[in-house]
């Protein structure tokens, strides 16, 4: 029987399909059968893509169909169309060989079993059931195929009808057509109709959540069309793309940046409004035109006025006002000068932030304060990229946003408790903003284009200079904030906290006063600080005390607060200011230590006892405290001779330093001086004079090294009643430096070596 090979389709039992013939073998077969008894076999092809005069026996599966022509039509390209119908399964025995202008192969009949019994019943009935729910489920499966299904009883043909137009690849339709056994077909059928129920329901869900999506979005197309009309009619198209284009015109931009925000505007007038990029090129703009790219404020140059407003702000910090009026000195001659940067470092409460503030008002120019302690991210500085949902610039242009104008005075607060972490550095990232060579051309990654901020004056607060990295700290002026004397507490209290408080608490001046006594009380028996924080807080309790008398219906003014009433309200002292008056045991030197709150007395205790010669440390030392107390031990056993103390030091002597003050860390290179001088007096068993303390390094050779804090140092000694001091000979210009009433308060000895320093020791002692 001839062969017509199939390429896109499997011919089953009882099945009607058109089939296109475009080749010159297949029109012959085609020809030959229509004169013949119409009948033929279909076989598939094993390779879809082959052209089926091309096709090779080996390249045909060897079940196939045998099928019946039914009509033919001739078309005028050559081409034929057939409408077949299969007839029965059969099996290919062997292809004939000869000169023929078509396949012809051998072939046997291949029958139906197990198409019998309650089971295949059940199976034929189920799958009925299912295929018609993916009938109604399918939009492409005809409902006449339901009627169809109600006709046939044979389980077999039902089976066949169902493989016919389910979907499915061809392997699998070629597997059941090749399958006789009607059972296990209806079993194969069953699994398929299911995978392909579910298919069509999920599909249909999801064309269901689309449908709604896209309604909701035509809706909301439909009514902005008609707000513009009614805009239109009224007048107000297009109000906010005009404003903001009118704002851009009006932002003074420079080239660059007109020529970024003119093509940003062009694809903003053709992005439909609903769409999310919509926003974010608005959003974009609308920074653009808010930033300050040409607005200047004018700097107030009258070198008096600034002095005055300056000095009516903040009482002392000399050197600090000469650094500014210096610079509007400049600016006047100059008349455009790039901003310095300055970094105020000292102690908290010394009034960093705001002197910063007094700086802005003397100049006449806005103020920005930027928290940096805590910040990890660098994008905090430099922008997040436009690329990342909800981006925004760093808070460096954020802060000129809300300034309004290119030159403020820009304070960027805690600079030295800067972190990092995965997010980047951000102090590397402060680095262009604090460089004057460089900031000119500021680029944020979110604006990603040039902002010149050399006219921004940046003042820089810390507490201490040790955190800043090097690079961001030569990047800066540094002006030092030491602390306040108790002078100075005094009148910073009277002038500037009183008058604050009162008028915060609601007081009257003339209801509530404070003796210079008791404001010297206040300072050096509450307080112990080199600010004015704590001094705020203590006068900010007797406020609320006097409140609550006159609240409470006191008649006439509380009067002069001082002496008992003081302490009633206060409390008992706190700190013991007259430390300088006690007796010093053997063994126990004076030593002057800097912290970052300020100088404090440090007592350096040492013991000498029977042993091998071992060197025992405590008191919570650093590194360089340790390596202080190693050296003094050493310099004091090598010396034992010359300054004639037991000769048993070295050998037959266990030392132990100890440097009490509860639980605080110590450390620093300042200390040597006062731990040999600790050892001396243990050594001779006498004690030295307790009106003497010092500060210096020393070195295995016996020279004293300078050291640093001197103005913290002297002060603490004032306050702690020490007016003695022993300090490095280098550390005169120090000493020079500070105010002429703390130098006059304290007699200070200079000594550059070791030997001179113990001579001078013990002979205030006398030995």
């Amino acid at each position: 029987m001839p062969v017509l090979p199939l390429n896109d389709v499997v011919l089953f039992p009882g099945l009607v399909a058109p089939l296109l013939v475009n080749t010159q073998r297949s029109s012959r077969l085609a020809e030959a059968v229509a004169a013949g008894d119409r009948m033929f076999i279909a076989l598939l092809q094993r390779e879809p893509g082959i052209p089926d005069d091309q096709v090779t026996p080996a390249q045909l599966y060897e079940v196939g169909c045998v099928a019946r022509l039914i009509r033919m039509l001739k078309f005028p390209d050559e081409t034929l169309r057939i409408l077949v119908q299969g007839e029965v399964r059969c099996r290919i025995r062997g292809f004939e060989e000869g000169d023929y202008p078509f396949l012809r192969a051998a072939y046997e009949l291949m029958s139906d079993r197990d198409d019998k019994g309650l089971e295949v019943a059940a199976l034929a009935r189920n799958a009925s059931q299912q295929f018609q729910e993916v009938i109604t489920l399918s939009p492409t499966l005809p409902e006449e195929l339901k009627i169809a299904l109600f006709n046939i009883e044979d389980p077999g043909r039902l089976s066949d009808l169902i493989a016919a137009n389910l979907n499915m690849p061809l392997p699998e339709r070629q597997a059941l057509l090749a399958t006789t056994s009607v059972k296990e077909r209806l079993e194969r059928i069953t699994v398929l109709i299911n995978r392909e129920r579910e298919v069509l329901r999920l599909g249909r869900e999801i064309q269901s959540r689309v449908s709604e999506t896209f309604s909701k979005t035509q809706k909301e197309i439909f009514l902005r069309e008609q707000l513009k009309q009614i805009q239109s009619e009224l007048g107000e198209t297009d109000i906010s793309a005009s404003d903001l284009r009118k704002r851009l015109a009006e932002a003074e931009l420079p080239d660059e940046v007109r020529t970024t925000a003119d093509r940003e505007l062009s694809r903003l007038a053709v992005t439909p409004p609903a769409s999310p990029e919509y926003g974010m090129i608005r959003t974009y703009l609308e920074w653009i035109a808010d930033l300050p790219w040409s607005r200047l404020t004018e700097d107030r140059l009258d070198l008096r006025a600034a002095r005055r407003e300056l000095s009516s702000r903040h009482h002392g910090l000399l050197r600090v006002q000469d650094r500014i009026l210096e610079f509007l000195a400049v600016l006047k001659l100059k008349k455009a000068l790039r901003g310095p940067i300055l970094c105020f470092v000292g102690p908290p409460g010394v009034g960093k932030t705001s002197l910063g503030q007094a700086i802005a008002a003397a100049m006449d120019r806005r103020f920005v304060r930027l928290s940096l302690g805590g910040i990890r991210d660098e994008a905090e500085i430099r922008g997040h990229r436009r690329t990342y949902v909800g981006a925004l610039p760093g808070r460096i242009l954020q802060g000129l946003r809300r300034a309004g104008a290119r030159n403020p005075v820009f304070m960027l607060d805690e600079v030295d408790k800067i972190g990092a972490d995965f997010r980047g550095d951000p102090a590397a990232a402060l680095l262009e903003v604090l460089d004057p060579e460089q900031n000119h051309s500021f680029v944020d990654h979110y604006l990603d284009l040039p902002f010149d901020l050399s006219r921004v004056l940046f003042i820089a607060t810390a507490n201490v200079l040790d955190p800043i990295p090097p690079a961001l700290r030569d990047r800066m002026e540094t002006i030092e904030l030491p602390g306040y004397s108790d002078q100075d507490k005094r009148i910073i209290a009277r002038r500037h906290l009183l008058p604050k408080l009162l008028e915060a608490h609601g007081v009257e001046a003339g209801q509530l006063q404070l003796t210079e006594g008791a404001l010297a009380e206040i300072i050096q028996a509450y307080t112990r600080e080199a600010g004015v924080r704590n001094l705020e807080r203590e006068l900010a309790g007797i406020c609320r005390k006097a409140a609550r008398e006159i609240a409470a219906g006191r008649r006439g003014p509380i009067g002069v607060v001082e002496g008992p009433r003081l302490r009633r309200w206060l409390g008992p002292p706190r700190y013991v200011r007259d430390e300088g008056g006690h007796d010093l045991p053997a063994g126990v030197a004076r030593g002057l230590a800097w912290t970052p709150a300020g100088g404090e007395i440090l007592s350096i205790e040492a013991a000498l006892m029977p042993g091998r010669g071992r060197l025992t440390l405590t008191g919570l030392l650093g590194d360089v405290m340790k390596e202080s107390a190693q050296t003094a031990v050493s310099l004091v056993r090598s010396r034992a001779e010359r300054w004639g103390l037991p000769l048993d030091l070295a050998e037959q002597r266990d030392v132990h330093l100890h440097v009490p003050a509860g639980a605080i860390s110590k450390d620093g290179p300042s200390a040597g001086l006062a731990m040999a001088a600790a050892l001396v007096s243990a050594a001779c068993g006498q004690p030295l004079d307790a009106a003497w303390a010092m500060s210096g390094e020393i070195t295995l050779s016996g020279r004293v090294l300078p050291v640093g804090g001197i103005r913290e140092k002297v002060m603490a000694a004032a306050r702690a009643g020490v007016r003695n001091l022993l300090l490095p000979a280098r550390n005169r210009p120090d000493f020079a430096a500070l105010p002429r009433e703390v130098r006059r308060s304290v007699a200070v000895r200079w000594v550059s070596d070791v030997d001179s320093a113990m001579a001078m020791l013990v002979r205030r002692s006398g030995k």
